[in-house]
């Protein structure tokens, strides 16, 4: 599948790679991806972002939002709210783990060394959803701006905190198909 990731779509994943060896965490996950998407500098994804009016304020913005899901084990609002409405208060939780055991312990980050950092369950999703959704747009390779699709339509932190940002698949599509992104990579 690599092979039709364009260079834009291959520097997010290396992208999403350092941020897990930046964070020492054992694996990389959707949220990795999505920091590596924020980190770019240029691509259709970063012309859709900036059609969004996502500059670097909202950008920080999504990237505290996606520390703060972190903390709660990636839990999503609308995952904490359900628990809540079984009586279980994931911000009480979340503050005795840390109380015990240090900040960001429920992160799932076990503080991992050097070495080769292999995909979650979850980010091996977004990786195939961004296929299908080149493939659905009709484009023969997979660009950034199918990796930001994919997050967008996985349920989770990620696609909750993208939506909070006004980027959602909708949005996404309309910028697109708007021209609000650099021509179509080849």
């Amino acid at each position: 599948m690599f092979e039709r990731f364009t260079g834009d779509a291959r520097a997010v994943v290396q992208g999403a790679v350092g941020h897990a060896e930046a964070a020492r965490a054992p694996r990389v996950d959707p949220g990795h991806l999505l920091l590596a998407l924020l980190d770019r500098e240029s691509g259709r994804c970063r012309a859709v972002l900036a059609a969004l009016g996502v500059g670097a304020e909202r950008k920080e913005s999504v990237r505290r939002a996606l520390a703060d899901t972190r903390r709660r084990a990636g839990l999503s609002r609308a995952d904490s709210d359900a628990l809540a409405g079984l009586g279980i208060d994931v911000t009480e939780i979340v503050a005795r783990v840390e109380e015990a055991h240090g900040v960001g312990a429920m992160s799932g980050d076990r503080r991992a060394g050097r070495g080769r950092r292999p995909f979650t369950p979850d980010a091996k999703d977004v990786l195939a959803r961004a296929l299908r959704a080149a493939g659905a747009r009709g484009d023969r390779h997979i660009g950034d701006e199918h990796l930001l699709l994919a997050l967008v339509t996985r349920p989770g932190g990620e696609a909750e905190i993208l939506h909070d940002h006004g980027v959602t698949h909708e949005t996404v599509t309309q910028a697109l198909h708007d021209g609000g992104a650099e021509s179509r990579a080849s």
